[in-house]
């Protein structure tokens, strides 16, 4: 990567704080959202376990200036970053990248399925749970219930709040004064109506739950857990999540289907290309804490080798990365064992030698 430029705030100058302050700054009046924090709810922040993951995962990310430059239009204008590119390039680990560059706390991750809907991602509602401690409750209150040793209390009260959680879209959604980052991971394997569904949710950065708002007259505020965790409890006024700060929306497609126009036009898109030769070395450097100076070139020959049978068929960046730390541990060290070695390590995932 290049010299920084001034208008960057992923990767840009200055501290972590002056960048996002400058993210705050620029705010397109058309991409204002006016929810109200719960002063009660705390988002993670930068430490424990998630977050440890997130940064170790992003903080070895290479990006060219391209992608960085596509990072930054999606911040300034608010809109979600589209990341196409073939299967092992980056696409999911630019995500957590952009979370420890900007210390944003731990990525909301929602890997998407054929099966997936826009629920899914918003909230999840155990009814069957409801009214199977409902019916607890109601026999434990006629006299003829007997629990099971080392069954669970039904939950007390009528309250909907312990069979609601948000989901990862559903908490990144809320009102908070610092962005989260969601990655909505390989949408192109959704059905055919998830990205339209999309489209609302993204435009007014805001979404109803019906159950919720069913019981807002006499229930006006529900505390309901989130995707970070049953202790992390959010409280909810009348049914109704609205952003404050909309969130890093990263989505990675492997292209294995096109998307409507509607879709496309409210995203910012990228499309990541496999890391060349050099590029390859510096990724090698960054991800597995090699110093420059101590001149190890045990895996410049992995590198050439990986960049000479990627030309008949794709390799990942990771199987490159495994196959140097193999050769740093010691192991498949016997010269004769090097064709081995490359086929079991560095197997093509597509082509005629897959």
């Amino acid at each position: 990567m290049d010299t920084a430029k001034d208008w960057w705030i992923y990767r840009g100058p200055g501290t972590v704080g002056e960048r996002r302050a400058r993210l705050d700054e620029h705010r397109p009046p058309w991409r204002e959202f006016k929810g109200e924090p719960d002063p009660e709810y705390t988002p993670p922040g930068t430490e424990g376990p998630a977050w440890a993951e997130t940064y170790e995962r992003g903080d070895g990310y290479v990006p060219d200036d391209y992608e960085v430059d596509a990072v930054n239009t999606a911040l300034y204008l608010r809109r979600p970053l589209l990341v196409t590119g073939k299967p092992g390039v980056g696409k999911s680990t630019l995500a957590h990248s952009i979370a420890a560059d900007l210390e944003l706390g731990p990525v909301l991750h929602w890997p998407v399925t054929s099966r997936s809907s826009l629920r899914d991602g918003l909230y999840q509602y155990d009814a069957i749970g409801r009214l199977h401690d409902a019916n607890l409750r109601h026999l434990a209150s006629s006299g003829r219930s007997r629990r099971p040793p080392g069954a669970k209390r039904p939950a007390s009260g009528n309250s909907i709040a312990p069979y609601l959680r948000l989901g990862p879209l559903g908490t990144a959604l809320l009102p908070q004064d610092r962005p989260r980052v969601l990655l909505v991971d390989e949408i192109d394997k959704s059905d055919i109506d998830l990205p339209g569904d999309l489209l609302t949710v993204f435009e007014e950065g805001s979404f109803e739950i019906p159950e919720l708002a069913r019981i807002a007259a006499r229930q006006p505020r529900v505390r309901v857990g989130t995707q970070d965790g049953p202790k992390a409890r959010v409280g909810i006024e009348g049914g109704r999540v609205q952003c404050r700060a909309f969130p890093i929306v990263v989505l990675t497609s492997n292209g294995e289907r096109d998307f409507p126009p509607p879709f496309l036009r409210r995203c910012i898109r990228l499309h990541v290309e496999p890391p060349t030769k050099d590029k390859l070395e510096r990724i090698v450097r960054q991800r597995l804490r090699l110093d420059e100076s101590t001149g190890d070139d045990h895996y410049r020959d992995l590198i050439k080798a990986f960049d000479e049978r990627r030309t008949e068929g794709d390799l990942a960046t990771d199987q490159l990365l495994n196959a140097v730390q193999l050769r740093l541990s010691g192991a498949w060290s016997g010269v004769d064992e090097r064709e081995d070695f490359l086929k079991t390590v560095l197997q093509r995932l597509t082509g005629p030698l897959a």
